[in-house]
């Protein structure tokens, strides 16, 4: 469905990623796992056509993206929750969640994609009328995440989707995950911490220092001592940050 083929990405000059691979299957929930700094959120913004790779291609379902303005890719079909979750200030939640079905027309209705974000965090309703610069860091995480599902794009990029979460709220976000899966969707998630990937993963992909330095199954990574160290001292240095 996605295939990120020998890219490599350069900012002001300096290599950020070295050509890395990257494939994400219909249906597939997919870990890029790494410190931070790593170059997980330079993949992703490459995917949605911010940066432009220096050398490799971007495929979707087929079709060479790379190139293509960010508004062009999230038309073809990938929605991305980025790690800041900005939301619209002057916007309600209610109005944040709904403006990606005037962006983006599918088969679906209108009223059905509403009705999936709200699904996914039943709590948002109780906030529709509130302004997006009153909400707190889960609630922009929820919405975030809800206004990917409006857009109903097959696939969704999570980019550190428990990143500055209090330990109350991560639950919810870690169900809302598993809600996306059930329905079908592909999830290409980053994260720093390990710990916070679902046990139901299909595939890790471990990045350090820009290069792609494993690839496989979660149980496989944590076998490996040289890999489970990389994924392991992220989570180490977060727990003396705490």
């Amino acid at each position: 469905m996605l295939s990120l083929n020998n890219v490599s990405v350069d900012i002001a000059g300096a290599p950020i990623l070295r050509s890395i691979n990257i494939e994400v299957g219909r249906g597939e929930l997919v870990a890029l796992v790494g410190r931070n700094g790593a170059g997980k959120t330079t993949s992703f913004r490459s995917i949605m056509g911010f940066l432009a790779p220096r050398w490799g291609t971007i495929d979707y379902n087929g079709e060479a993206i790379s190139g293509l303005q960010p508004y062009q890719v999230a038309r073809r079909g990938i929605a991305y929750s980025p790690e800041e979750s900005d939301v619209f200030g002057d916007l309600t939640v209610e109005e944040n969640i709904e403006f990606p079905t005037w962006t983006r027309q599918t088969s679906r209705s209108h009223t059905d994609r509403i009705n999936r974000a709200y699904q996914l965090f039943p709590k948002l309703n109780q906030y529709r009328q509130r302004g997006g610069l009153q909400l707190s860091g889960g609630e922009r995480k929820m919405v975030s995440i809800a206004r990917a599902i409006v857009l109903d794009a097959p696939l969704l990029l999570l980019d550190e989707p428990f990143e500055g979460l209090s330990p109350a709220i991560i639950p919810t976000i870690a169900e809302g995950i598993a809600s996306i899966r059930s329905m079908g969707y592909s999830i290409l998630m980053a994260e720093s911490n390990v710990h916070h990937l679902p046990d139901y993963v299909d595939r890790i992909y471990v990045i350090e220092r820009g290069e792609v330095i494993f690839s496989g199954t979660l149980a496989l990574a944590m076998s490996d001592i040289k890999v489970r160290r990389v994924i392991e001292g992220e989570v180490e240095q977060n727990h003396r940050v705490d």
